[in-house]
């Protein structure tokens, strides 16, 4: 990958609705050699998707929590189990496995605290292998969906 290719993802990254004609502007090449660094990146699984970033608090999500997680084993079949019910829970909108304790941090955006209680009390205390929940409520999103540092 060199300075051009980092370009283009700069640019993809600030506004993936880009046209090639527009992108290949802003990083000083010509059309052809623009679109096919793009198919290449794209073709590699540098670029994965593409996709629109949505506000959350104009959707109705204006609660915003943490949840570490704690299992009561680390074996993989209980790993997997957790990770697979993870997965069903639409309102977890990240999810990380950590090293050490607790096992992982989950971020919960939901519309209200009744709704986080309603899924903390029926979903999240009976997925598989936990052991621990912990929670924090998040006062301020600082930063979100930012870019990588490419350049």
């Amino acid at each position: 990958m060199d300075k051009i290719d980092r370009k283009i993802l700069a640019e993809l990254q600030i506004d993936g609705r880009l046209s090639v004609t527009d992108l290949s502007e802003r990083v000083g090449l010509s059309l052809s050699p623009c679109h096919r660094r793009v198919r290449a990146l794209e073709q590699s699984g540098v670029i994965q998707h593409y996709r629109a970033h949505l506000d959350p608090a104009k959707l109705g999500f204006t609660f915003s929590a943490i949840v570490f997680v704690t299992l009561r084993e680390g074996d993989r079949h209980a790993v997997a189990a957790f990770e697979a019910a993870v997965v069903e829970i639409p309102q977890i909108v990240q999810a990380q496995r950590l090293f050490g304790d607790p096992d992982y941090l989950l971020h919960i955006l939901t519309q209200d605290l009744t709704a986080f209680q309603k899924l903390y009390d029926e979903q999240l205390s009976g997925m598989p292998g936990v052991q621990r929940l912990t929670s924090t409520l998040v006062m301020k999103t600082m930063i979100q969906n930012r870019s990588l540092p490419i350049y």
